[in-house]
Formats: structure tokens, C-alpha cells, sequence
């Protein structure tokens, strides 16, 4: 089966839009995608003849907004092939989920005198967390290094493992390079060591398939604002045994067993790491957008972003004084380039008034631009509504701003 883009761009109505008199050419999406149709009617749904707070209640709004809320877990339980739906926590997002583990492995587990790996690529949001949490136990982060092209140096990575590796935290595809990393293999070698794994699949759970089985990761987080769903909801899995094993992330309703003014006992997964009111409607609503991606499937997703990643690949390239940064063997569709005498924004800007979304600047990966040798790119990022057509106006606008500069 191949993916018809025309008929997946009247289910994005944003694309109808004009910006600054042109069609709309939204590339994007590593920073967040266009919501599908699906997913704006349940919202609007929920709120308009569903609204309720969940869990607990027992009148006929509350019971109905729970069946649905869950069946999301349920959802995201089969998405990824996780063993138990308990192991799915639904958080804010990428970020709330690795600061959930951060903030609770600081809490026993890691201690004085452990590391923790990251790769140079990793956005700060799987940077500074872990800086947080060494510093408050006297821990230390590694870093594990790219190579010029991005890519993960897998062999200083395995010099860099060793007893005092704690976990390893790797981005599954690079935001701002598109580099898909080695996953499998890099967990096989943390694993050991006893250590354990932590997987950014924000940039890879909406373009390629995610199996945690097969991966034997120990964590995973990843947002559905990247994946044509809402923001402010987000999912952390976890395995059973680890999740059972960490102290609560934060406190309130919906986290406790019995309270009382002299202990407080705490509920079962997963509903320990979720207090207080979710955002319901969101995490009803996401599972449209999980059902949406399967509903295309994933390997065609995969295969038409990568058509697209070639051809855009191929005629960036070939326009003079314009250089791609990140040049991975192993890519998903994100271009990042550089042009000769132009600053990113001032490209960005200059896009924009041709209708043309790009992301400028170091995309919350400093260390990144630092070892690329640059301060900031100008970014096209490619998803299913996207066409080849799209990328021949990304052409012209470059090279038109490119002879204005």
C-alpha cells in the first residue's frame, strides 16, 4: 500500500490556511505536527458532551470518560508492544517523562559516584534532568560522542561503559540531524553492564515502528503533539519490575491508596506516577491519532517520509553555497543545512514570507550545534501530508532568499 498525500491532506485542515498571501508549506514537524480531523473531533466532542473528571466516579459521565481515557492506554499498550498496559503512564509530554525518572531515580537508586550517558546529540531536555538528578546525589553525566557525519561513535560508547554506568539515555532519532540511532544495539551493550535504558523516541514513535519488546529497553518516552495529537500529553513505559521498584513522582489524587497524618500509602500502577487531574481530553483524544498512524500503517509512513527525505536530499544539495549538517547513513526525514553568509533566522524569516515553515536555531541541542561546528541551522522536517511538490517550492524559496542575502 502506498500513502495517497492528497487524500491525507484534506484530513489536516490547517493546510488550507494562507500565510502572508501563500499556500501554506508546513515543514515543521520535528517540533510539533498539524492536528488530523479525527483528533479535533473528539476533542470538541469531549468538551461539548463528555466533560468529566475521571476515575472514581460513578455517574454515567465519569464512567464513560474512564472507559475511554484507558482504552488510550490500552491503545498505546499495543502501539508500542508493551507487555502490560500498567507499564503505560501518560505524562505532559517527552520532557514531564524523563524528568519523572530522573527526579525519582535521584531518589535511592542512583548514588554518589554513578554515571549516566547521553549522547552529544540529545535535546537539553534529555540533558539537563539528568544533570539535575547527578547533582543531587553526586553522580556524574558522560557524554557518549558523534562523529562529523552525527553519528553515535559506538565504539567510544562501548569504552565509555562500565560498573559505574547507571543508565543510558539515547535518543531513538536525532531532532535536529534526523540521525536514527542504533537503539537495539546500544541497549544490548548497556544491559551488560547492568545498566539501564532510557529511549527519546519523541522523533521516531509517529515515523517508524516501535516495538519495546523486541528493543528490551527499560524506558521509553515519547509526545503526542508529534504525532498529529494533542500537546500536554505525553507517555512514559516503563517495565513492571522497575516501575514497581521507583518512589512516586509527585503527590496528590488519583496517586494514593490510604492517607492518613501518620503514613500514607500509595496506589498500584499505574495510576502511582499519575496525580491529579489529567488532561482527559487530550489522552482521549490521542488515541485517534494512534489510530490514524496505524490506520496507514506505519511502514508506509516510514517509506514515503524516506521517498521524500531522497528527493529533498538530492535537490538541497545541489544548490550552491547551501550545506546539509548531519549526513547519517541511517536517516529519518529532517534536513538541517547552513547557508554562506546568512544566519538561520534570517532565513527562516525570509522562508516564512514565501509560506514556508522551517525551524531556526539550535533546536535545544547547543552541545550538538557546538560539535557540528555551528551555531544554529535552519531545519525541514517531512511527515505524511508533505509532498514532493512542497519540496520543490522549499527549493525555489532557498535559492530566491539565498540571492536576496
Amino acid at each position: 500500500m502506498s500513502l495517497d498525500p492528497k487524500k491525507i491532506r484534506e484530513d489536516f485542515p490547517e493546510l488550507a490556511i494562507k500565510v502572508h498571501g501563500k499556500d501554506l508549506v508546513y515543514l515543521d514537524n520535528a517540533a510539533s505536527t498539524l492536528k488530523c480531523a479525527p483528533v479535533i473531533k473528539e476533542i470538541n466532542k469531549h468538551y461539548s458532551l463528555e466533560a468529566a473528571n475521571i476515575h472514581r466516579g460513578v455517574h454515567f459521565l465519569s464512567e464513560q470518560g474512564t472507559r475511554k481515557f484507558e482504552e488510550t492506554r490500552l491503545a498505546v499498550q499495543k502501539f508500542i508492544n508493551a507487555k502490560h498496559d500498567h507499564e503505560i503512564i501518560f505524562t505532559k509530554g517527552t520532557t514531564d517523562s524523563i524528568n519523572l525518572v530522573a527526579d525519582c531515580l535521584a531518589r535511592g537508586i542512583l548514588q554518589a559516584g554513578d554515571e549516566i550517558l547521553i549522547s552529544t546529540m540529545e535535546h537539553h531536555s534529555n540533558i539537563v534532568p539528568w544533570q539535575m538528578a547527578c547533582e543531587r546525589v553526586g553522580a556524574k553525566v558522560v557524554e557518549i560522542p558523534v562523529n562529523d557525519s552525527g553519528e553515535i561513535k559506538l565504539d567510544e560508547y562501548r569504552k565509555l561503559l562500565s560498573d559505574k554506568t547507571r543508565l543510558v539515555a539515547c535518543a531513538h532519532i536525532s531532532n535536529a540531524l534526523g540521525t536514527i540511532n542504533p537503539i537495539k544495539k546500544m541497549i544490548e551493550l548497556a544491559h551488560a553492564h547492568g545498566a539501564l535504558f532510557l529511549v527519546d523516541a519523541a522523533q521516531s514513535a509517529a515515523h517508524m515502528k516501535i516495538n519495546v519488546e523486541a528493543l528490551n529497553c527499560d524506558f521509553m518516552a515519547f509526545s503526542s503533539h508529534k504525532m498529529f495529537g494533542p500537546t500536554g500529553v505525553g507517555v512514559l513505559y516503563g517495565k513492571e519490575e522497575i516501575l514497581n521498584k521507583l518512589p512516586p513522582y509527585q503527590g496528590g489524587g488519583d496517586m494514593i491508596d490510604v492517607v492518613s497524618f501518620e503514613k500514607t500509602t500509595y496506589n498500584t500502577l499505574p495510576h502511582k506516577f499519575e496525580a491529579g487531574t489529567p488532561h482527559i481530553a487530550g489522552v482521549i483524544a490521542f488515541k485517534a491519532a494512534i489510530d490514524y498512524i496505524t490506520g496507514l500503517g506505519i511502514d508506509n509512513i516510514y517509506n514515503y517520509e524516506h521517498e521524500l527525505l531522497t528527493y529533498a536530499t538530492e535537490k538541497i544539495s545541489a544548490i550552491e553555497g547551501v550545506r546539509i549538517v548531519g549526513t547519517a547513513k541511517d536517516k529519518s526525514a529532517v534536513i538541517s543545512f547552513v547557508m554562506d553568509g546568512a544566519h538561520p533566522h534570517d532565513i527562516g524569516t525570509l522562508l516564512d514570507r514565501q509560506g514556508i515553515a522551517v525551524r531556526t536555531g539550535h533546536h535545544c541541542t547547543q552541545p550538538l550545534m557546538k560539535r557540528m561546528g555551528v551555531p544554529a541551522t535552519a531545519r525541514a522536517s517531512f511527515t505524511i501530508y508533505n509532498t514532493k511538490e512542497e519540496v520543490d517550492a522549499l527549493v525555489a524559496a532557498i535559492i530566491k532568499t539565498k540571492d536576496f542575502l
